[in-house]
């Protein structure tokens, strides 16, 4: 019988093609979303990897044989993709693996308004249906859906300017683009258009292959590149984007790098400024900034689970404007609770452009802590060393929302949790001063590793 499991996770759809992931299976996983979401009519879209075009073409044909009328954007970011789902109010499929290397592809599904597809919200069921039409064919429907193609950039493009309160009165400013060859070096020309921008371009043409460095800016080295080129042109910042564009770093005019929570307090800021005392989503690992701004700008911080489905369950269910978390992904309750890179690269060159000074002043007032970063450990006995840290800080406060809490005497607190699938814990400590973080992380990994 056959088995997906290795290739549908928590969130979405991901494989190496053709070995893991190729047109059969992408044809039944086609029909069984088709038949799981019963709409008469959806759309896909697809990044830039060279097996998107057979990928997308099959699952377009899985979903037609159920009798659904199929509406395919062409090359488009995921947030496009959120998008069309979002406005024209249908089911969609975005075909990308995100920053994964040049064989990986993948499938991320939503339901109409761009509400996400998971294991616990559909996803288990479209891998049960489609295993079975891998086993046994797929039904016919009652009858063939139909395929059209509809360019949405430019709207896309349009909308996302509207959300942004100032992007339309900047000053003039330098700015270099790294899209690492992925879909932002669609999707930024076109709405970086009509703005004062003197754009300096790394990286824009599209190439699955990523010939130039990962298209994941999480990792410094990736951004490597970025930040030389933003201090050799003066440039007043940098923006970088990963491989499918729903994330976006930013890099400030002395070439270093913007911590995403202090851009999550940033954002927060400027949406409870539309939103008056509205909710703001984070997750446990951002910094204690965010909490702290929000509630100093008359908002309710709600702390949540690492992980895009419980920051969009939190955002659905309590309402909010804004969330963020520290990976980069920054969600807006009026782009359908998704997430967006480029949102948050308008907002950053809305913030900057606004005022008079440079971002590294702008940013300094929500930069109040020191973050270690994340430090991964491989460790045979997860649960075990985890239970060590715990009975080690007995006597501080704890919590195990997600993975294990624990805060410390003059501010300092830390996070240790599980990897869902690799043999490592993940540490994140933040405190007041480097001295003070340096302590707290040492002490923990000492723990962890000894």
């Amino acid at each position: 019988m056959t088995d997906l499991s290795n290739i549908i996770k928590a969130y979405d759809v991901r494989g190496t093609v053709p070995d893991q992931l190729d047109a059969e299976i992408a044809r039944a996983l086609g029909a069984a979303f088709a038949r799981f979401h019963g709409a008469p009519r959806m759309v896909i879209a697809r990044d830039m990897r060279e097996s998107g075009v057979e990928l997308g073409q099959a699952f377009a044909d899985g979903a037609r044989s159920q009798g659904v009328d199929v509406v395919d954007a062409g090359l488009g970011s995921t947030d496009l993709l959120y998008y069309a789902s979002g406005t024209l109010d249908v089911p969609g499929a975005m075909f990308t693996a995100s920053h994964n290397p040049a064989k990986y592809n993948g499938i991320k599904m939503c339901l109409p308004g761009a509400r996400p597809v998971g294991q616990d919200s559909g996803l288990a069921d479209i891998r049960a249906l489609a295993e079975g039409y891998l086993d046994d064919g797929i039904p016919a429907g009652d009858h063939q859906g139909t395929l059209t193609q509809q360019d949405l950039l430019a709207d896309y493009a349009a909308y996302m300017k509207q959300l942004v309160p100032g992007i339309e009165d900047i000053r003039a400013l330098k700015v270099v683009v790294d899209c690492g060859n992925g879909m932002g070096g669609l999707t930024v020309p076109t709405t970086f258009a009509g703005l004062p921008l003197e754009v300096t371009q790394m990286y824009f043409e599209l190439d699955g292959s990523f010939p130039n460095h990962e298209a994941n800016p999480i990792e410094p080295a990736n951004t490597a590149d970025l930040q030389a080129r933003v201090r050799a042109e003066e440039a007043d910042l940098g923006l970088a984007f990963d491989g499918d564009a729903d994330r976006c770093f930013v890099i400030d005019e002395r070439g270093e790098i913007v911590s995403p929570s202090v851009l999550t307090a940033l954002i927060a800021e400027r949406e409870l400024g539309r939103a008056p005392g509205s909710t703001v989503i984070h997750n446990l690992i951002t910094s204690k900034a965010v909490p702290e701004v929000v509630r100093e700008n008359g908002g309710t911080p709600v702390r949540t689970r690492v992980g895009h489905s419980f920051i969009k369950a939190e955002m659905a269910s309590t309402g909010a404007v804004f969330g963020g978390e520290h990976s980069g992904h920054f969600y807006f309750r009026d782009f359908w609770n998704a997430d967006s890179g480029m949102l948050a690269a308008l907002h950053a060159l809305a913030a900057l452009g606004t005022q008079g000074r440079t971002l590294s002043q702008l940013l300094n007032s929500y930069s109040r802590y020191v973050p270690s970063g994340e430090i991964n450990s491989t460790v045979s006995d997860q649960a075990g060393r985890v239970a060590a840290v715990k009975a080690a800080y007995e006597g501080r406060p704890q919590d195990e929302m997600d993975g294990l809490t624990v805060e410390l005497e003059g501010g300092a607190w830390f996070n240790v949790r599980a990897s869902n699938t690799e043999p490592l814990l993940r540490l994140n400590v933040e405190a007041p001063d480097e001295a003070s973080m340096a302590a707290a992380r040492d002490g923990v990994l000492g723990i962890i590793r000894g």
